[in-house]
Order: C-alpha cells, then sequence, then structure tokens
C-alpha cells in the first residue's frame, strides 16, 4: 500500500528479522517455506469481531468463525479462513464444554493439519539434516502436542499452555540451531508465538562488563526475542559461578524471570555441550527446573558424514567421481580423529576447500588452452581431495 494512504493510527511494521547463516540446514540454502517462518510479523489490528452468539443450544452459524483465542501473546490473526468445512459451529454460549458437548462431536483436524502446513516443516527436518532419528522423533512429539492442543481449543477445552522451553546438548556442528530454526516455524505455524522469528545470542550479547550494563544488555535481546524464540548459544558461559564479581547473575535473574511469566510470548532454547550444560543446570537450579524437553544431539558416524557430504554436493550442484568419494571417506576418517573437529560444519568447510582446488586446477587447465565442458565444473576429481594436508601427516587442514 502506498504511503500516503496509510492509517496514521497503525502501527509501523516492524523490520523483517532473518537469522545469521549459521545453522542453516546442511542444504546450505533456506526455502522461501524457511523465509516464511523467519519474518517478523505484525498482529492484524484490523481482524473481525467474533461470530455473533446464538441460542443457548449448539447451532450452525452463518458465518465461518475466528480461530479460537490462544491466550494473552498468542493471537494468530493470520489463520483467516481456519477449519475450512462446510458448516462451523457457534461454541460462545457453551460454559462447560465437557459436559455440554457431546463425545461423539466431530473437529476438524484435517483442516488444522493443511492450514498450519507442520508437516511440510516436518518434511523439511527430514530432508535437510542427516540421521538424527532420535531428534526428529522428539521434535514429532512436541509437535504433536501443540497440534492435539490447538485442536482441542478449536472446542473451547482451555488448559494450561504447556512448557516449551528446551535445551539442546551435542557437540559443535550436530544440527542444533538447525533444528531450534525449525522449531521456531512450528511454533508460529500452530500460533503459540506470535511471530516466527528467532534471535541467537550468547554471552557477550546479554552480559554487561561493568556495573549497569548487563541489565540493558538482556532486556534489549530479550525485546528482540519476543514473540518467537530466543535461541542461547553455549549458555553455560552467561553465569560463572566462580567468579563472584561476574555480571551474569543478573541476565540469569532476568531470564528465570521472563522464562516463567512471558512462556505464553517467549521460547527459549539453551544449547552446548552435554557435560558443561549438566554443571550449568546444576548451578542454577531454576533454570533447569523451567525447561521441560531435553534433546541430545550426537555425534555423527563416518557413513553420516558421507551422506551430509552428498547432500551438500548435490544442493550447490558438484559431484564426486567415484576415486574422490572414496578419498573424502579417507579424509573424514582421519579428519574425525583429530582437535576441532565439528561434524556437519567441518564437512562443509572441507569441501569449500575442495572446491577451491577444484577452481585453481580448471583455472590452470584453461589458461593452458583446455576446454572445459559442463562436466569439468561439476565434478570434484579425487586430486582435490588428496592435496589435503591431512593426507601428508596428519595436520588439520585449515
Amino acid at each position: 500500500m502506498d504511503e500516503s494512504t496509510t492509517n496514521d493510527d497503525a502501527p509501523a511494521p516492524e523490520v523483517p528479522v532473518r537469522m545469521a547463516t549459521k545453522g542453516l540446514g546442511w542444504s546450505g540454502r533456506e526455502t522461501q517455506d524457511d523465509l516464511d517462518g523467519e519474518l517478523i510479523r505484525e498482529d492484524n489490528p484490523d481482524a473481525a469481531a467474533p461470530v455473533a452468539t446464538g441460542p443457548a443450544q449448539l447451532k450452525a452459524a452463518v458465518k465461518k468463525p475466528e480461530p479460537p483465542s490462544l491466550g494473552p501473546g498468542a493471537e494468530r490473526p493470520e489463520f483467516r479462513g481456519y477449519g475450512e468445512v462446510d458448516k462451523v459451529w457457534d461454541l460462545s454460549t457453551i460454559s462447560d464444554p465437557m459436559t455440554e458437548l457431546p463425545d461423539d462431536l466431530a473437529v476438524d483436524a484435517g483442516g488444522l493439519f493443511t492450514d498450519s502446513r507442520i508437516f511440510e516443516v516436518l518434511d523439511a527436518l527430514d530432508r535437510e539434516l542427516v540421521a538424527l532419528d532420535v531428534v526428529k522423533k522428539r521434535v514429532r512429539e512436541v509437535a504433536s502436542l501443540l497440534l492435539i492442543d490447538r485442536l482441542r481449543r478449536t472446542l473451547n477445552l482451555e488448559a494450561e499452555q504447556p512448557s516449551l522451553h528446551m535445551s539442546f546438548t551435542g557437540n559443535p556442528g550436530t544440527g542444533k540451531t538447525t533444528v531450534a530454526m525449525k522449531m521456531g516455524q512450528i511454533l508460529w505455524k500452530l500460533g503459540f508465538v506470535r511471530k516466527g522469528h528467532i534471535v541467537v545470542a550468547s554471552r557477550d550479547d546479554l552480559v554487561g562488563q561493568y556495573v549497569g550494563h548487563t541489565a540493558p544488555k538482556t532486556r534489549e535481546v530479550l525485546k528482540r526475542a519476543m514473540g518467537g524464540v530466543l535461541f542461547i548459544d553455549e549458555a553455560y558461559n552467561i553465569y560463572r559461578l566462580d567468579n563472584e564479581r561476574d555480571y551474569g547473575q543478573e541476565t540469569v535473574e532476568m531470564l528465570l524471570q521472563v522464562m516463567e511469566n512471558e512462556r505464553q510470548d517467549l521460547v527459549v532454547i539453551m544449547a552446548g555441550y552435554k557435560d558443561k550444560m549438566d554443571r550449568f543446570f546444576g548451578d542454577v537450579p531454576g533454570i533447569s527446573s523451567r525447561i521441560a524437553h531435553h534433546l541430545e544431539f550426537p555425534d555423527y558416524s563416518l557413513e553420516e558424514l558421507m551422506g551430509i557430504a552428498r547432500l551438500m554436493l548435490g544442493t550447490q550442484r558438484y559431484r564426486f567421481t567415484p576415486d574422490a568419494a572414496k578419498a573424502f571417506e579417507e579424509y573424514m576418517a582421519l579428519r574425525k580423529d583429530q582437535p576441532n573437529f565439528a561434524n556437519g560444519r567441518s564437512v562443509r568447510n572441507a569441501l569449500e576447500r575442495m572446491r577451491m582446488r577444484q577452481a585453481i586446477r580448471l583455472f590452470d587447465a584453461a589458461d593452458k588452452g583446455r576446454t572445459l565442458t559442463k562436466g569439468d565444473l561439476v565434478t570434484i576429481q579425487a586430486e582435490d581431495v588428496l592435496q589435503s594436508r591431512v593426507f601428508a601427516g596428519g595436520v588439520f587442514d585449515q
């Protein structure tokens, strides 16, 4: 709409917030559906009024109703057209749905599943993450809980909103940030958060360096994350129990308050190494008691790392020759036992270096007068892999 016709009283739209590229799925690029989930979306001030009430008994309503209220901070005006069925029911006069509604009253589960497009997110998670079957199963369990809770609310079967704060533990590169991003989309599509964005933060973003500096920093991060997901990487660094002058205690106190009082408008996901997260929860038991879902991300096996490599190559329109695939498997077997190995992230870094070697090889060939073909441009040869210093003596390939 042209700015000259905009209502002066309408709230200004927020600037869309995109996640950093860190933590994207192993495809290395976002789908349009990913972007849909990341955009901050304002509530619609012009939402239609509820359907007019009818007689005391249950009766067919003339118009389709607005989606049921999800409680303070969880309204979803975007769900207009929810439940595409031939007729809908006016439940506004029902005071006790447990006793006044018959048990055989059908609910439109299919409509909710279709409208929310939740299975698109779950299918994308399967495509973009290799293995991690236990993690994917747990994500589907959480999604099932949220779907059924949303379905119950269509019959005014209100219940306390489930606690959705989570802990992700595992080594670097195991997909924690990617899963957090998908979880944000699931929560948004089902109306449990007002916006689909995720804010990634660390100690540097939350804790100040002098008295009076911490509270404003933490408050600003929480403000940006409201209505979405706050992902705190290496959360154990926030609070250092052995340092009595550490300002992280103030951040912890603010997080505890928000996780309890604003849980209908913010989901907090804390991530890090398992042993350090366990110690952090021991030092700050109030945090642990507010987290209902603990997901552990295991390291990838050699076979799974090869699967990640093939997925990345396919997404970027490259392929291995048989000899190159064998060489890369040997490379990963050596690299796994070296320091600073980061699972999928190390696979991505290795492939970037191999693309560089391929480019140099083809540049030199073209400079000598050779005609390059499409096959040359998309193929990683064994020599592009074997030039790694990992084969020359086990030194980490920088």
